[in-house]
């Protein structure tokens, strides 16, 4: 790791981004422009999200399958309005083995056509419904501005892809996962998301309807950090997805797709990140506790070594590095793995030896206030303990953050200053034009329109026409 200072988030929060990727080996930039290496620290809380999510998925019936990278480019024409809305991102194969290809092939931007084949092939009765399939795997899509885990040409992610007899079913099931990822990023991740329904500029091409997770980050601009589809019937028509029904009479199938890619990567890193480094929720950091042992000679050696190795193993319960290289000095240590965001450091040195303890730091309480002694017979529980403390606590600061940073403006002028410094959460009257003349004017997109609106009607905020829905807007990655 470089010893050269971060830039404050203050002074330069984008940059400050990319040092953190950077410093604390998460990514690193790949030869081909706007890919991106991810090193084995980002991969590892990537498994770990992938394992959360797994078990949730598999939970709620789902089962794991894998589907062909390559797409004959015909299937992506059958569905108009999926074709015209992914066309500019498309990674094309036109040549195969030294021969031109007699139809090109897309590299998959998503896998709706694909699996729509073949479920086209797989279902004849409604006793094969549903269908609820997942594909972890990776895709490409020709991004024109990228930065690391948030927007890369090709990423990894996970995409859910069921079938359905009726259209409450597959709603059903659309808001089901929803559920599922909003769950999963305020319990695992510490980090309050806000679901709802997309606005039409912002659906997913070919779906019915599209719901997403929005979070804030640490410079209050909105990420989209998981979508769930609702694909009507579009892709059954264009796929002929048809069963016979318990009336021996065929209907289309109804069908959802949803995902959550590595950009929930970069969500945690924005949401809870300082001007140290890193700061990972306990439940997803791939280390969870480190433990440093300090000495100045082979005597004092001689006594910490045995104790860090007998309470290591009392630790085997915690993703826990023992952090005994000899080389470096425990302050750059300390710097290292506050770098990292390790949730809790376990400092052992002679007098702690001496007197049966150990100096916990917690990762987000940085100086003396995230110090505490701890006892070593009592270590396990008083590590677990505090591991959840620091769960609640990143969970309870970020939504408090959230919180402070959204507002209710009374007019367009206030909605305005508003977004330079936050998200609005105001009436819109669901027009196309409005929405655009906001984007135009301000930068700011509707992030999501919560699903339960209960405050009755209201007045555009653009155009102060009768609106039947509140929505967040914010400027956003």
């Amino acid at each position: 790791m470089s010893e050269e200072k971060l830039p404050s988030r203050a002074e330069n929060y984008s940059e400050w981004y990319n040092q953190v990727v950077l410093k604390a080996e998460m990514a690193d930039y790949a030869p081909v422009r706007g890919c991106m290496v991810v090193r084995p620290y980002g991969w590892a809380l990537w498994e770990n999200i992938q394992a959360s999510l797994d078990q949730r998925f598999k939970a709620t019936g789902h089962v794991n399958a894998a589907f062909p990278m390559l797409i004959p480019k015909s299937f992506l024409e059958k569905e108009k309005e999926h074709v015209e809305g992914f066309s500019p991102e498309l990674a094309v194969v036109t040549i195969g083995g030294g021969q031109e290809l007699e139809e090109p092939l897309i590299v998959r931007p998503t896998s709706e056509t694909i699996i729509g084949h073949m479920y086209s092939k797989w279902i004849k009765s409604y006793r094969d419904l549903p269908i609820l399939i997942n594909q972890w795997g990776n895709v490409v899509r020709w991004e024109m501005r990228t930065r690391l885990f948030l927007r890369t040409l090709e990423f990894y992610w996970q995409e859910g892809h069921t079938a359905h007899a009726s259209e409450q079913e597959a709603q059903e099931e659309t808001l089901r996962m929803l559920e599922v990822y909003t769950r999963f990023a305020i319990d695992e991740a510490a980090i309050p998301v806000i679901p709802g329904h997309k606005s039409d500029s912002e659906r997913f091409a070919g779906a019915q309807r599209t719901y997403s997770i929005e979070a804030m980050m640490g410079d209050t601009r909105a990420l989209q950090s998981a979508t769930s589809h609702n694909l009507g019937q579009n892709f059954a028509r264009a796929f002929d997805i048809r069963y016979l029904d318990p009336n021996n009479e065929l209907q289309y199938c109804w069908t959802t797709s949803w995902g959550l890619s590595t950009r929930f990567v970069g969500a945690i890193i924005m949401a809870h990140g300082d001007d140290q480094g890193l700061i990972l929720p306990p439940r997803l950091a791939p280390i969870q506790v480190v433990l440093i042992p300090i000495f100045r000679n082979d005597e004092e050696k001689s006594s910490v070594l045995p104790v860090v190795e007998r309470l290591s193993a009392e630790l085997t319960d915690f993703r826990l590095r023992v952090d005994d290289r000899t080389e470096l000095t425990p302050g750059f240590k300390f710097n290292d793995w506050e770098m990292r965001g390790v949730p809790l450091r376990l400092e052992i040195g002679p007098k702690d030896v001496q007197n049966q303890t150990v100096m916990a730091a917690r990762r987000d309480k940085p100086g003396k206030a995230g110090k505490t002694l701890l006892n070593q017979d009592q270590i396990a529980r008083q590590v677990k303990e505090l591991l959840e403390e620091i769960q609640k606590a990143m969970l309870d600061r970020a939504t408090a953050f959230r919180d402070e940073h959204i507002h209710n403006p009374k007019n367009y002028d206030e909605f305005k200053d508003i977004i330079t410094r936050g998200w609005a959460f105001s009436w819109w009257c669901g027009s196309a034009a409005c929405e655009a003349k906001i984007k135009e004017e301000t930068k700011a997109t509707t992030r999501c329109a919560p699903i339960d609106q209960s405050e009755g009607k209201g007045t555009c905020i653009y155009c102060g026409k009768p609106a039947n829905e509140k929505v967040y807007f914010a400027r956003a990655y």
